[in-house]
């Protein structure tokens, strides 16, 4: 693991330049969390009613009007359903997001005890996850594990911190915890540092301690691992078959670091996991919350579910069901990503619980005062309101973007270049073809930033591309001087992608090929002479990471890659590979 040989942006440098918003966090971590002045947690309790104490318990995802303004129903959710916290709905801008929070805020303000709102956000890499344009996209999980250096993943949680804090977020739900051991995970893949227990171990501590030092709370996720599963549980309900010692020794380890440095939030997985119990996923499982991560770990923190509304959970148990279920296995807040009417659902679910004794006034004071401490802790009602400006001002300045850069170059991994194909001359006039089947047009855009000469994209219509699309890229290829093509898989690699490699090889050109999402697509066609892997792109292909676009870009044309393998690429290269010029 590397700890040097960068300039860095420290948290302490981000103060500097006004963008740290959040109070000292020493003084957080050292005070009680009702030892702030006018946040007495046993007080604010006394004075709830059942429906306020349920409402605190359920997270939900507000929607916006067609201009990015809150909605009605998100006024309803907050007032009428009394919800505790919200999840982002991806506004476009960071003025638009701090608005909105500052409206949702308001209206949390006018009812009858004026709790302040938990706004949280899933910032994996960065708040251009959910907040795309005018923010600093980061390298995925993967792409931090395959630049090896500590410093670089403090600084992009820094640097996530700074942006979100001024956007109006108080909670994020990362970093990702997941040991990615299967490469057919059409889920985790490039979200997670790596297939290292100790790699992912080691980047989940330096965030979380980075994000808590930042006044931002973290939520190491998938509880107890999402690493190993087949299938998408947004899909169907994932299990996973290794035995007890397994968990224990790759999967709960990154975990167990979270809780030692400090971690306020876990997010659950809605994956059976059945060393611990073979019948129900852990979101519902007291087994895995209670027994395990209570019990047996120690934590005694925030538990927060996954989407509650993913097929995993919702076409087997409903919202109503898994809603008690998870409250009564030791969850504290239910995720509610639907519409208005599944938070309502949610929290009736609670309230009718709650009087009919099937959930008890113990276990929702339990986590009603973790919720409160919580937001006592990190001081959110001091915090209430942000300034929209800033938010622009502060969201993708130069310096970040600067930073992350050099964050996606030390992340770009060379894997293959045999007889020098790489790098291209950028000083040359040859044309350069850029064929793929995802995010072509934008990755063409980063090559034409840097090369001399004239570049033409090539896109088929879907990611398998048909013979008929794969004969029209080699007959374009016939006009160009060298070929640049793109495959993304987020699991198997459909095998049109595949041919359209071995098809461009054919035509004799330079051709490199670059895996956009994950690195195991040499796999598929190993005979290409130069391979790059960049980590980029999710399984939701429409989140864009130009960063590491613009990093792979200018890779290709002589800048010098960074990155080794935070996996194996079974049967070619090993763990920890990777090329230099």
């Amino acid at each position: 693991m590397k700890h040097g040989g960068r300039t860095l942006v420290s948290i302490a440098a981000v103060a500097a330049l006004g963008l740290a918003l959040a109070p000292p966090a020493q003084a957080r971590a050292q005070a009680p969390p009702g030892g702030q002045r006018g946040c007495d947690v046993d007080e604010q309790l006394s004075r709830m009613t059942d429906a306020e104490k349920v409402g605190q318990m359920v997270m939900a995802s507000t929607g916006a009007n067609a201009d990015g303004t809150a909605s009605e129903d998100a006024r309803r959710a907050i007032q009428d359903l009394k919800i505790g916290s919200i999840l982002t709905w991806e506004p476009p801008t960071p003025g638009i997001a701090a608005r909105y929070a500052n409206q949702v805020q308001k209206w949390a303000r006018d009812t009858r005890l004026g709790l302040p709102l938990l706004v949280s956000g899933d910032f994996e890499f960065g708040t251009t996850h959910n907040v795309r344009l005018g923010t600093t996209p980061l390298p995925n999980a993967m792409g931090l594990g395959a630049a090896r250096d500590l410093r670089l993943a403090r600084e992009a949680a820094a640097i996530t911190a700074a942006e979100a804090h001024a956007m109006g977020f108080h909670w994020n739900y990362a970093p990702v915890a997941d040991v990615n051991t299967n490469p057919a995970n059409p889920i985790i893949g490039v979200r997670s540092f790596g297939e290292r227990t100790d790699l992912v171990g080691d980047l989940v501590e330096a965030q979380l301690r980075t994000y808590r030092g930042a006044g931002m709370i973290a939520t190491p996720k998938h509880f107890p691992g999402h690493g190993d599963t087949e299938f998408d549980s947004h899909l169907e309900l994932p299990a996973v078959n290794y035995d007890r010692a397994t968990l224990e020794k790759v999967h709960l380890p990154p975990f167990r670091r979270a809780i030692e440095a400090g971690a306020d939030s876990i997010m659950t997985a809605h994956v059976v996991v059945k060393a611990v119990d073979p019948d129900l996923p852990a979101t519902l499982s007291p087994k895995v919350l209670t027994g395990l991560l209570r019990g047996e770990m120690g934590f005694d923190g925030l538990i927060v579910t996954d989407a509650m509304d993913m097929d995993a959970i919702d076409k087997k148990w409903g919202t109503r069901e898994a809603t008690v279920m998870a409250v009564n296995a030791g969850a504290d807040i239910i995720m509610s990503t639907g519409e208005y009417e599944t938070h309502a659902e949610a929290v009736d679910a609670l309230g009718d619980a709650l009087r009919d004794g099937s959930l008890s006034k113990a276990r929702v004071d339990e986590s009603v005062r973790r919720i409160l401490g919580l937001k006592c802790k990190y001081k959110v009602g001091d915090h209430r309101y942000v300034s929209p400006k800033k938010a622009e001002e502060v969201s993708g300045n130069k310096l970040f973007q600067r930073r992350a850069l050099n964050m996606g170059l030390a992340a770009t991994t060379l894997v293959r270049n045999d007889g020098g194909v790489l790098p291209f001359d950028p000083e040359s006039d040859d044309r350069t073809l850029v064929a793929g089947a995802v995010q072509t047009q934008v990755f063409a855009d980063e090559v034409a930033a840097v090369a001399g000469g004239p570049v033409e994209a090539w896109q088929s219509a879907t990611t398998n591309p048909t013979d008929a699309e794969i004969a029209d890229a080699v007959k374009r290829a016939a006009s160009a001087d060298r070929v640049l093509v793109t495959t993304f898989s987020s699991g198997p690699l459909p095998a049109g992608q595949a041919k359209l490699v071995k098809a461009l090889q054919a035509t004799g050109k330079p051709v490199a090929a670059l895996a956009i999402g994950l690195p195991y697509d040499l796999t598929s066609y190993p005979d290409v002479e130069a391979y790059i892997a960049t980590y980029g792109t999710t399984a939701r292909t429409q989140r864009i990471d130009l960063t590491m676009h613009k990093a792979a870009a200018r890779v290709v044309f002589g800048e010098q890659p960074g990155g080794r393998l935070p996996v194996t690429i079974k049967g070619l290269y090993p763990y920890g590979h990777g090329l230099r010029y």
